[in-house]
């Protein structure tokens, strides 16, 4: 079996037990094969928990939740330097960052020391304690959660920080034929927790390597110059919004930086590969540009008075952006 074909066959597994979350499913995939982050937004008990859960079942590595609090410290996440009296030394204990896939749980809950810990971490991957610098695994994702409808006692992410994510999804509730099917799988996991554990079928299992493997084929993916201007021009518009509307200049007040056009770059090289192409289309530009962008435009007053979203601001740029 193919690195792709792996792949492709995890996905139909986690949308089996994730359902009517395809989206969510999709950008977890995504960030995992660009080697990048995410995080996800949605009110309680859409899956999002159970996405991360059901992704690092399949795959070939280990997981932890961090449930994020008030009263969490920096070295909760990280972890700390614990003194031995029987020989008088410091000896590092790692933090729960230190897995491979980590679930950092309502992330705005936690101060700013704390979200800059992890975020710290997440860019640099790695952390230093004292004098000495403690590596991270080469297979890293975080998915970080934010429940948009309860904000008191929170702590919003700066822009600066929100910067760091790969891609900022947002989901919704599903429709009535994915309820019904969620209540009917509801009821069949709660037969299976009754079965002995011989009983209960195992997931698809993907190795490292084979992640490892399938980022590499990724990079090397064919892009024509057109379609490597057209992503530089998406995100160029965002700081120059004046030469696409009168409109846009009023609602956009600083534009995406860099790390919006890479992420836009290696999310539309990934959404190519898991729809068996070898080549990137203007289509997988503007597939993933919501996603890769939205945490990264800086609204004005204006356009928050009247309403307008980033995601609005978006479709403007896919309708007035030429594509090759």
């Amino acid at each position: 079996m193919s690195n792709r074909d792996a792949i492709l066959a995890l996905k139909e597994s986690l949308c089996e037990q994730i359902i009517g979350q395809q989206r969510l499913v999709d950008r977890l995939l995504i960030a995992l094969l660009a080697d990048g982050h995410l995080l996800v937004e949605g009110a309680p008990g859409l899956a999002k928990t159970k996405a991360i859960k059901a992704l690092a079942q399949g795959v070939e590595g280990d997981f932890h939740r961090i449930q994020f609090t008030p009263d969490l410290l920096p070295a909760d996440v990280t972890g700390t330097e614990i003194y031995r009296p029987q020989d008088s030394s410091f000896v590092f204990q790692p933090g729960p960052i230190f897995h491979n896939l980590v679930l950092a749980d309502e992330i705005n809950r936690a101060p700013a020391k704390v979200q800059s810990a992890l975020l710290e971490a997440m860019g640099e991957r790695q952390i230093s304690v004292g004098k000495t610098t403690h590596k991270l695994p080469r297979l890293f994702l975080v998915m970080a959660t934010q429940n948009p409808i309860e904000q008191e006692g929170t702590y919003p992410l700066p822009e600066a920080q929100l910067d760091r994510f790969l891609m900022h999804v947002t989901i919704g509730f599903p429709d009535a034929a994915s309820e019904k099917k969620i209540l009917q799988l509801a009821r069949m996991e709660a037969m299976e927790k009754q079965a002995p554990d011989d009983d209960v079928p195992h997931p698809i299992h993907i190795t490292q390597q084979q992640i490892f493997d399938a980022r590499s084929e990724i990079l090397q993916l064919h892009m024509i110059p057109a379609i490597e201007e057209y992503i530089v021009q998406f995100t160029m518009a965002t700081r120059n919004p004046l030469a696409y509307g009168d409109d846009l200049s009023g609602w956009i007040e600083y534009g995406v930086s860099p790390r919006g056009t890479i992420a836009l770059d290696s999310c539309a090289r990934a959404h190519a590969w898991l729809n068996n192409r070898d080549f990137v289309t203007p289509d997988d530009v503007q597939a993933v540009a919501h996603d890769c962008l939205r945490h990264r435009l800086g609204l004005t007053f204006e356009a928050e008075a009247k309403g307008v979203t980033p995601d609005h601001i978006i479709d403007e740029l896919i309708d007035r952006v030429s594509a090759p």
